[in-house]
């Protein structure tokens, strides 16, 4: 009888899964991992658990540990021989908790001691232990292809030992008391070939610090059988720290190596959140801008710790818009997948995201009231970036807001912030303008600016990339909403001219009205309308977009990009009051007209020029100028 047809003449009911233990095995070692130094983190972390139990049952039972002794976890490298021994003195083990907890896979003991504890004990007791699935033990077969386990419970009279090869069986076998430890577990590997690389000091160093430099027992590692322990870690993490028993030198150092920068950090900021989530973030802002600060690919990463065990050094705890901070967060609460190597997507990891946002901006807020030299350093680097916010996190918008800094109009190195340009707002003045383009200079000197300037009213002046973005989304601030200075009409004769000024723009006479018509007729595929500006008092001309057209640095910037966009024809306001004008509407006797079409083009071109475009048709902008000057000179000549 075939194996299916044994299955179906058995009756229906509850079955058990069958599994291939060795290619279970196998799995466990070479498929859940992807970082074989994890083997090494989970070694010390079982290791960490086991003080922490013996901790908590000394406490009912003080005669398990001598008095004063420390707890310790070891790791002795065996070069020669290829072997690595991990060794502590915890609560040890006995040969049915060898069986249980190393013979049956994810059967965990620390989460059976945590469910011993109730809830207050849990609290007060159980905060630093780290196992959960069970199932970390065995990724020590990614490097070993033999793994002996000798270990003494504390208060026990026997010692026994447990060796397997992973391949799907062990064995268990009785130790004379005088080869094993007093109390605690030795861990011996036989290295693989492959494995041979963690026989090296400086290579086991290096991981330890990484991956397990901060759990709350001391770890010491012996280079050589016999010589003497160098402490690699001390068991106490800087973040676990009070505050007010760390010193501006240690948090500097600790920030020079989390961030491999040699700068000193603006601003630290380092709590302890309570309530639904428990968990303990420092974060530093660099006193300088890290060269990839603007990389496509750079994202809002931080070292992330459950229990003083690294997780991760690249967990999405940031958005993207925070990604300059340098951030270690450890939590208590967080759940892990089976490999600990990834964070499960879940309710608790968002809150503390969200809570490590909040906690940042409200520190750059208060920043901002308590050193506002220190704040404009911090916005000198990283303003661009934290604009992004204003797109991306409309939630924050307004917290964002209080914080950011802007170049305006107003004669003054000082970046304003919006409170102060709603402090001051002329008379009338209902709106917040601004202007966007390419670069601070061009902006500073653009036509557009002109009729502005004349009544004092200030505009912002946007240069950063990401400002053609938010202005599109932001509704405005305080009330008042924002402008463009270069899209749509304009209507700021209300507001009273600056003392000294004299009015310049004047309603079109009736010549001018005809000479705009012939502009219009002229460049009709290029340009959407031709009309008189309030905005211009010097220049004869500018463009603007139309009132419901994109930003023109946001279109530019979006077609640069490939994106699939049309690009609207703008609007040439002309300068009805301006000289040149004025002569060309007294030439609109019909012999001229093909010099005022030239010189509709120029005019077309050379407003380009100013917003920083090429010319429509370079060489028939050359012809033209050409023609136009040829003809002065002629008439100058004649004259």
């Amino acid at each position: 009888m075939t194996k299916a047809e044994t299955v179906a003449a058995q009756p229906t009911g509850s079955h058990s899964f069958q599994a291939d233990v060795a290619r279970l095995l196998q799995m466990m070692a070479h498929s859940i991992y992807s970082d074989r130094d994890v083997f090494i983190r989970e070694l010390l972390s079982n290791a960490a658990d086991a003080c922490e139990k013996l901790r908590y049952e000394s406490l009912k039972a003080p005669d398990l540990i001598k008095e004063g002794q420390p707890f310790s976890i070891s790791i002795t490298i065996d070069e020669e021989n290829k072997r690595l021994i991990f060794a502590d003195n915890g609560i040890g083990m006995s040969r049915e908790d060898l069986i249980e907890s190393l013979g049956t896979i994810a059967n965990s003991g620390t989460r059976a001691f945590l469910e011993r504890l109730n809830s207050a004990e849990r609290g007060a007791n159980g905060g630093d232990l780290i196992g959960q699935f069970g199932i970390g033990f065995y990724s020590v077969f990614m490097v070993a292809d033999k793994v002996t386990v000798e270990s003494r419970k504390a208060g026990s009279d026997e010692a026994w030992s447990w060796e397997s090869d992973g391949k799907g069986t062990f064995s268990t076998r009785q130790m004379n008391l005088e080869d094993a430890p007093e109390h605690g577990t030795r861990i011996t590997l036989e290295l693989t070939e492959d494995g041979s690389r963690y026989a090296s000091a400086t290579q086991m160093e290096g991981i330890i610090r990484e991956h397990s430099g901060a759990i709350a027992i001391p770890v010491e590692l012996i280079a050589k059988r016999g010589s003497e322990a160098k402490r690699i870690t001390e068991g106490v993490a800087l973040w676990r720290r009070a505050k007010s028993e760390i010193s501006n030198a240690e948090y500097h150092e600790f920030y020079h190596a989390l961030a491999g920068q040699f700068d000193e950090p603006d601003l630290t900021v380092h709590w302890h959140a309570e309530g639904r989530q428990e968990y303990t973030a420092l974060a530093f802002i660099p006193g300088s801008r890290p060269l990839d600060l603007f990389d496509p690919a750079r994202k809002g990463r931080g070292k992330l710790y459950v229990r003083r065990v690294l997780v991760t050094s690249d967990a999405n705890l940031l958005p993207g818009w925070l990604r300059f901070i340098r951030l270690v967060v450890d939590s208590n609460d967080l759940p892990l997948n089976v490999s600990r190597e990834m964070i499960q997507e879940s309710p608790i990891f968002g809150a503390i995201r969200k809570g490590i946002a909040t906690k940042i901006l409200q520190e750059l807020i208060r920043t901002t009231e308590t050193n506002q030299e220190k704040f404009a350093q911090i916005w000198q680097n990283f303003g661009a970036v934290l604009k992004e916010g204003l797109y991306e996190d409309p939630e924050r918008r307004d917290q964002i807001f209080k914080l950011a800094r802007f170049a305006t109009s107003k004669e003054s190195e000082q970046k304003r912030s919006l409170a102060d340009y709603i402090a001051d707002l002329r008379p009338n003045q209902t709106d917040i303008w601004y202007m966007t383009g390419e670069n601070h200079m061009r902006i500073t000197s653009s036509p557009q600016l002109e009729g502005f300037r004349q009544r004092g009213i200030e505009v912002l002046l946007l240069s950063d990339p990401i400002d053609a973005f938010w202005v599109e989304t932001a509704v405005g601030y305080d009330g008042k909403p924002f402008k463009s200075a270069t899209q749509g009409e304009v209507d700021i004769s209300n507001v009273p001219l600056m003392e000294g000024e004299a009015q310049t723009i004047r309603e079109p006479s009736a010549k001018v009205a005809s000479l705009l018509a012939v502009f219009k007729q002229t460049l009709d595929s290029d340009v959407a309308d031709v009309r008189a500006s309030a905005r211009l008092s010097k220049s004869a001309a500018c463009l603007v977009a139309s009132a419901n057209a994109r930003d023109k640095r946001l279109e530019r910037m979006l077609a640069e990009h490939g994106a699939p966009i049309s690009i609207s024809k703008p609007v040439l306001e002309i300068n009805p009051s301006h000289e040149l004008i004025v002569t060309l509407s007294d030439l609109l006797d019909g012999k001229n007209q093909s010099l005022i079409e030239d010189i509709a083009w120029l005019i077309f071109d050379e407003a380009k020029l100013a917003d920083g475009d090429m010319p429509s048709r370079p060489e028939m902008f050359t012809d033209r100028l050409m023609r136009v000057l040829m003809r002065a000179a002629t008439g100058h000549s004649q004259a």
